[in-house]
């Protein structure tokens, strides 16, 4: 049977090869009307894309032209209109973002700008304008559900979110496990001579992980003798001085290493003369860089942020909006570092 090749198609469609090739990759430089009619036309023809040409053919632009083919946007999602350059984390999910883009041949168009103070349909005239093929949001931190009013880039572009999962709407996204983040900081206290290994957390950082850094830990204390397991304390991020019940958790459980996000921790026990790491040893459940001499669990939310980019692109590639019936997910393994200190 022969093998349907673009110029097969071309002719049926009427018109150029390039115009046939560019509309199967969805290039927005052929009308969308013109692509889906090609589109179509190539699935009645039953023309089949070759995988080894098309990636031969793609190096081959990509070394003769140099500059980027097609630009994505990186959405804030986070309160702070300096998220991507002065959060914690988000930074790190940013720089891989680009350098991975970047590596794949396209040009990133960061909207520093809240998302959520936007209109949805005025964002997505503006990003329709600039040409821009898909959107990575990052950043969220409060709630996994997304504001309704920006439903138009959803409805739009193909769609990805670093770092958590949503449930309204339900989008492709790429993150941490932090199920396996809380299994391996337990595991690692454990090996290293911890008794009483706890968890301290902020609950609605749980809650926004749908309870997978409690589901791991409390996994992980299986492997423990019942009078060793500690229960979870959970706290709001607003706690800066000590809660009223952290030191009646803490008499009454006595953990002698405190898991957790925050470094504020380390501030309320020194505040209840509680000596670090002499007395409790603490680790981090995301490890970051400014704090070298912690231990921890290293989330790598740069590469989190780039198989957010890789997952977009073969969503650009495939014509898909972010609306699926079974959103896909990258789930990244964490690591250990070790520190300078404890446990």
């Amino acid at each position: 049977m022969k093998q349907v090749t673009l110029n097969d198609v071309a002719r049926a469609a009427g018109l150029t090869k390039s115009a046939v090739s560019l509309a199967l990759r969805h290039d927005p430089r052929i009308p969308a009307a013109t692509r889906e009619r090609i589109t179509l036309c190539a699935k009645k023809l039953g023309y089949r894309r070759n995988a080894v040409v098309a990636h031969l053919m793609s190096e081959l632009r990509r070394s003769a032209d140099p500059a980027p083919a097609a630009t994505i946007a990186l959405l804030n999602l986070n309160e702070d209109p300096d998220a991507f350059t002065h959060h914690p984390t988000v930074p790190v999910y940013v720089r891989g973002i680009r350098a991975r883009a970047s590596a794949l041949g396209y040009a990133v168009d960061a909207i520093a700008r809240p998302a959520v103070t936007m209109d949805g349909i005025r964002l997505r005239q503006i990003l329709q304008a600039r040409g821009i093929r898909g959107c990575v949001l990052t950043g969220l931190m409060r709630g996994n559900r997304l504001p309704p009013h920006l439903a138009p880039l959803w409805q739009r572009f193909p769609c990805v979110i670093t770092g958590v999962r949503t449930v309204a709407p339900q989008l492709p996204f790429a993150s941490a496990d932090h199920h396996a983040v809380s299994q391996l900081a337990v595991a690692m206290a454990l090996e290293r001579g911890a008794q009483r290994p706890a968890l301290v957390l902020d609950r609605e950082i749980d809650e926004l992980v749908q309870g997978r850094f409690s589901a791991g830990f409390l996994i992980a204390q299986r492997t423990a003798p019942r009078t060793s397991r500690v229960p979870p304390f959970y706290h709001s991020r607003e706690d800066a001085d000590v809660p009223r019940a952290f030191p009646q958790w803490f008499a009454r459980h006595r953990p002698d290493t405190v898991l957790t996000l925050y470094h504020v921790v380390e501030d309320w026990l020194r505040a209840m003369r509680v000596r670090v790491p002499q007395e409790v040893s603490l680790v981090q459940l995301e490890h970051r860089a400014h704090e070298p001499s912690w231990p921890g669990v290293n989330q790598h939310n740069d590469r989190t942020g780039a198989a957010a980019v890789d997952l977009l692109v073969q969503m650009i590639h495939a014509g898909e909006t972010a609306l699926q019936t079974a959103p896909r997910a990258i789930l990244i393994e964490p690591s250990w570092h070790a520190g300078r200190r404890g446990p």
